[in-house]
């Protein structure tokens, strides 16, 4: 049985660069991979490309990697609650390539699969389609949209074996997933982590083959991005 599992998260983050492309599992402040971001932030790696659904709030998440100024490019889906990213976006201090949703997500899972490119009709005639190929099906026009292609994915899942299979827990099953074995080098990070062979084959959402490095994280804060409560 080969084993993946490293001591902590700098093991883990072993090889980290300046300049280079990371993927960030997470919706919100769901799932995010907490451990990794902190180490990110400690190891002061800069001018670094960020793909992420969104980029958390200002003081939790990739905000505190924004607010080092650690990150010259997001690739989002949306701006989200981080007004650090609003204000970073808006002064052309930080380049923003904002992707639809669904598109991002397939983009993940084409470099995944290893797909280089896909056809989608999301964002055809409008600003997203500008300078790519697009080509019409069955009556239906398309927009070439590539593969992702980063150096690491960092994704956070509830369990995970020394093996490297993961499962994930609720709504923290989101861009995790497709973000696994997108990238050169997949860290996991779990809460809890167990010797291979004790996880339920039929329960386990990513096989091992698609992870490089898992470790037991710590710390993790349950937090709600936005509360709303009835008002008595």
């Amino acid at each position: 049985m080969i084993r993946k599992t490293v001591n902590n998260v700098t093991e883990a983050l072993a090889g980290v660069k300046d300049g280079m492309t990371f993927m960030l599992g997470g919706f919100g402040l769901c799932g995010i991979p907490e451990n990794a971001i902190t180490e990110l932030v400690r190891l002061g790696v800069k001018d670094i490309t960020c793909i992420s659904n969104n980029a958390g709030v200002d003081d939790f998440g990739l905000g505190l990697l924004l607010h080092q100024h650690q990150i010259k490019k997001m690739v989002s889906s949306y701006v989200g609650e981080n007004d650090e990213f609003e204000r970073q976006m808006l002064s052309g201090e930080l380049e923003v390539e904002l992707t639809p949703q669904g598109t991002l997500a397939e983009k993940c899972r084409a470099a995944q699969a290893g797909f280089p490119a896909f056809y989608t009709p999301a964002g055809y005639g409008t600003e997203v389609a500008e300078g790519k190929e697009v080509r019409e099906f069955n009556g239906k026009m398309y927009i070439l949209e590539e593969a992702f292609k980063a150096d690491y994915a960092f994704v956070k899942a509830w369990k995970g074996d020394a093996a490297g299979n993961l499962i994930f827990k609720g709504t923290a099953r989101n861009f995790n997933p497709c973000m696994c074995g997108a990238a050169k080098i997949t860290v996991a990070e779990v809460e809890e982590l167990v010797p291979e062979g004790e996880l339920d084959p039929n329960q386990i959402h990513i096989p091992g083959i698609f992870v490089q490095r898992i470790f037991q994280g710590k710390g993790y804060e349950k937090r709600i991005e936005q509360r709303t409560v009835r008002q008595k």
